[in-house]
């Protein structure tokens, strides 16, 4: 592990001669909501018999100054509705927090339920950049006829999706890599972001980023020793990781990690991919995605 993360981060950017680092995987959430997640992983440990402690349990502003003293030079609000009716006032904090953020990449969020097509609608008209959708918390399919015409807009805008979908850490009803593949059936040049490489079905959401272009993976908590003790990554899948290189994006899940920040770039220096590809990762990527200076 690593004793000093500024210290570190400071010279794995200079190593790298990159500006900062890029995260597409950060959650900041009204607080209320976000206690609640807080008290779920809390009752984790009970639940699965591990522990998750919260490495940064701090308030808004002093995470907010934490991601900046990393070199974080832009990052995302995710948040995610549980329940009908939710998702519309969440978009109103996130636009909120990106206009008074300015490193914040403006997020959204939807459930199927009518009226979600209008209300996306409305946060792209905001400047919505990314959108999280978490399949396991929201125990829907993604193919619900009621979000026919939400994918729809994203596709027509060519703004990525940051979809939980893998069955990691606890499979859903519609989780996995299936459900998936019949949305891109259905939406081609739909812009996916796979939330924590797919865990734990690696290869076969690295065969979806194989079949389309579409399709990016973030590499949150992956790598991690948190996460190799439990869903451990392929190593005959390292030749593809290198190979989709420019489709792989890097993410933390700050605050909501059982480990320092650092650890989390350390994990993807370990792999041994090289520079460029870790420079990809934690950067350029990201830059051309969202078209960023």
């Amino acid at each position: 592990m690593i004793d000093d993360d500024n210290s570190y981060l400071a010279d794995f950017r200079a190593r790298l001669d990159l500006p900062g680092i890029i995260d597409v995987h950060t959650h900041f959430m009204p607080e209320r909501v976000l206690s609640k997640v807080w008290s779920y992983f809390d009752s984790v440990g009970p639940l699965t018999g591990r522990s998750w402690p919260i490495a940064y349990r701090e308030d808004e502003q002093v995470r907010l100054k934490t991601l900046r003293d990393f070199g974080v030079r832009a990052f995302t609000s995710l948040v995610y509705p549980h329940k009908p009716e939710m998702a519309a006032w969440l978009n109103d904090w996130t636009a909120e927090f990106a206009a008074r953020t300015p490193e914040c990449l403006h997020t959204a969020t939807f459930y199927p339920e009518p009226g979600a097509a209008d209300y996306v609608a409305t946060a792209l008209e905001r400047g919505a950049r990314v959108f999280k959708v978490h399949i396991q918390v929201g125990d829907f399919p993604p193919g619900d006829p009621l979000l026919t015409p939400v994918w729809g807009l994203l596709e027509d805008a060519g703004v990525p999706a940051l979809i939980h979908c893998g069955s990691g850490p606890a499979p859903g009803r519609f989780t996995g890599p299936e459900p998936i593949a019949e949305l891109l059936r259905r939406f081609p040049r739909l812009k996916l972001i796979v939330a924590h490489m797919g865990t734990p079905e690696y290869a076969q959401f690295l065969d979806l980023a194989e079949r389309h272009d579409g399709v990016y993976l973030d590499t949150t908590m992956v790598w991690t020793d948190f996460s190799e003790a439990d869903a451990p990554f392929p190593v005959a899948e390292y030749g593809r990781v290198r190979e989709y290189g420019e489709r792989i994006l890097f993410g933390s899940d700050f605050p909501n990690i059982p480990y320092s920040y650092g650890h989390a770039i350390q994990a993807l220096e370990r792999l041994e991919l090289g520079d460029d590809w870790v420079g990809q990762v934690c950067y350029r990527n990201a830059v051309d995605l969202f078209s960023l200076s």
